[in-house]
């Protein structure tokens, strides 16, 4: 890089001999590097290239760790440091109060190249790389509600399932984050789902307000799950609206459902619940709306019932994922209003299951009430954690 006279050098010239005034053009080309801090007048000076140190470093680096760039020489202070995968994604840091080291709030995720680019105070500027070792194993979540459903009812959790098992719990729960629109009180708590993997859900204290708006981001990417469960590698993020204020309740006693909203019933038909007294007896206590299946096959055998029935139904809703439903069964009529005598199920008239199964939208509450029930499903059979009092709930989770 040529040097450049100062502007006071051009208005004064010096009385000295000219070869004094050639030495001091030779020190002030000396003390020039290809980065000037960019001062005025005489008093520019040099930006020193500063030395950093990376506590990540080579092809097969530590994940699951802050980054931690450090100034190891200088008198200069970090100004800003920025620390990016392939894809240009970065994680997000501070810079120390006395200015000499900078961390990232996020872990380095496994498998990731990233690219570190530190500059001074004073306009040095240093650069360093690294990539993480990869994953032996990733584990991956499968999320509901996910982005295809929009709206959903005021019992509907925010669920977790796990495709491999989470030891360190609180590590986990500590990065999934959810936000509302009118700050809910709501609490994970961690069960076993359905088919043993698992699982975490974020329940309110009490039924969802219509109209909050519900967002969760799970901060995932760089954190091992623990012992065989393998490590994070993405992030994830679902959002959903909570619809109208809805509660089916079944009374086993009266024979009768009755769809409510906003407190008031609006239409109570009657119905015929699983026979009381064994494995046919339907579930009590509170279940939610899981999906509307329409026309599906229900056959006796997926349930532990032998050989009792092969059939197809319609407008069936899925309340459990042991095969408790509400639906459609006209050949069950001589029993509504009158009869608990099905195989579990809620059963109604084609007519008033149509009408139903029109009005309900899932993550509905179906309050399950009255004589002769199995009791109340497990929280991870379905939705049923509706069936635990605030402060057992409150007790999964992994947080303290």
């Amino acid at each position: 890089m040529r040097s450049r006279r100062s502007p006071s050098s051009s208005s004064h010239r010096s009385a000295r001999p000219r070869h004094v005034a050639v030495a001091g053009v030779a020190v002030l080309a000396a003390t020039l590097s290809a980065c000037s801090d960019g001062g005025s007048g005489g008093d520019s000076k040099a930006a020193e290239k500063p030395k950093v140190s990376v506590n990540l470093t080579g092809d097969k680096a530590r994940a699951g760790v802050p980054v931690t760039v450090r100034l190891t020489t200088g008198d200069t202070r970090l100004k800003d440091v920025a620390v990016a995968d392939a894809e240009g994604t970065k994680l997000a840091g501070e810079v120390a109060a006395d200015g000499r080291t900078w961390t990232s709030a996020r872990r380095a995720a496994p498998g990731t190249s990233y690219s570190v680019r530190a500059v001074t105070d004073k306009g040095g500027e240093a650069k360093r790389s690294f990539r993480t070792a990869a994953p032996e194993q990733v584990n991956k979540v499968t999320i509901t509600p996910g982005s295809n459903l929009k709206t959903v009812g005021v019992g509907q959790p925010l669920s977790i399932v796990f495709d491999h098992p989470v030891t360190n719990k609180a590590e986990v729960e500590k990065h999934l984050k959810v936000s509302t629109s009118n700050n809910t009180t709501g609490s994970w708590g961690w069960i076993k789902n359905y088919d043993g993997k698992d699982r975490v859900d974020w329940r309110p204290e009490k039924y969802w307000k219509s109209g909050t708006k519900v967002r969760l981001d799970a901060q995932l990417n760089g954190i091992d799950s623990g012992e065989r469960g393998g490590w994070f590698v993405r992030d994830y993020d679902t959002a959903v609206t909570v619809g109208r204020d809805q509660v089916v309740k079944v009374d086993l006693d009266r024979k009768t459902a009755t769809l409510t909203r906003d407190g008031r019933a609006v239409r109570t038909v009657p119905m015929s619940a699983g026979t009381p007294g064994g494995e046919k007896a339907s579930w009590g206590g509170t279940s939610v709306l899981m999906s509307k299946e329409g026309t599906i096959n229900m056959r006796s055998e997926t349930v532990g019932l032998g050989d009792s029935y092969n059939k197809m139904v319609d407008y069936s809703m899925r309340l459990t994922w042991s095969g408790m439903y509400a639906h459609a069964a006209p050949w069950n009529a001589a029993f509504f209003g009158n009869t608990n005598h099905s195989s579990g199920c809620v059963g109604m008239s084609t007519s008033n299951a149509s009408w139903l199964y029109g009005q309900v939208q899932v993550g509905d509450p179906f309050e399950v009430s009255g004589s002769g029930s199995k009791g109340v499903p497990d929280p991870g059979n379905g939705y049923g954690e509706w069936n635990l009092s605030w402060a057992d709930w409150q007790g999964r989770s992994a947080v303290r």
